[in-house]
């Protein structure tokens, strides 16, 4: 799975399901923690590269129209999926709080479908509040159906040095986020032996 950065926040772009690439906004370079969400821009940013993958569509001039209170509920939701996608890994029972929080998050908004007839029939998405906040919703029911379906079972927590992130595990063998992480822990394996080797 290659790594794409987003232009203007810098996180992680990893392919995983929504919720964890918004909990993956949290991250680290070298062992050193970053924010991928410091700004309305760097959420604008993020939601502009999830657009094709929200269940909410989202025009140009809605993600320029990104709000100091939408990067707070967007912050707070990744800290509660981190949270949750925590709880899973080491197979603790979840927080009645974080998961009382991500519900509240997922209720955020009513969405529906309709069918539009030209070009061809299509369904679009439709949304009675702000199309941000819709996609933030969309998010939290992506963690909702994640933290209550069989992918938990697959949810790890990168083995690489310093990583911080999370991964839906595809294949049964993959322990890292990224083959970038792989490279890492191969390396630091690697130079163990060696300096193990010459009695260091």
């Amino acid at each position: 799975m290659e790594v794409a950065h987003l232009a203007d926040g810098g996180a992680p772009f990893l392919g995983e399901p929504p919720a964890i690439e918004l909990g993956n906004t949290s991250y680290a370079v070298r062992g050193r923690p970053k924010d991928g969400l410091r700004s309305v821009e760097h959420l604008a940013a993020w939601l502009r590269d999830m657009r094709p993958r929200l269940a909410v569509g989202l025009a140009d001039a809605d993600i320029h129209g990104v709000t100091d209170h939408d990067l707070h509920l967007a912050r707070e939701l990744r800290d509660v999926v981190r949270a949750l996608a925590a709880a899973a890994v080491n197979e603790r029972a979840p927080d009645p709080d974080m998961v009382a929080t991500l519900n509240r998050h997922a209720g955020h908004t009513t969405r529906w479908r309709e069918l539009r007839t030209t070009p061809e029939p299509h369904t679009t998405e439709c949304t009675a509040g702000r199309p941000v906040a819709a996609a933030l919703a969309a998010v939290a029911e992506d963690a909702v159906d994640l933290f209550a379906g069989p992918l938990r079972h697959r949810l790890r927590a990168c083995e690489g040095p310093g990583c911080i992130l999370y991964f839906v595990r595809d294949t049964p063998r993959r322990e890292w986020c990224s083959p970038g992480c792989g490279n890492r822990a191969r390396a630091a394996r690697h130079y163990a032996k060696v300096r193990q080797g010459s009695g260091d």
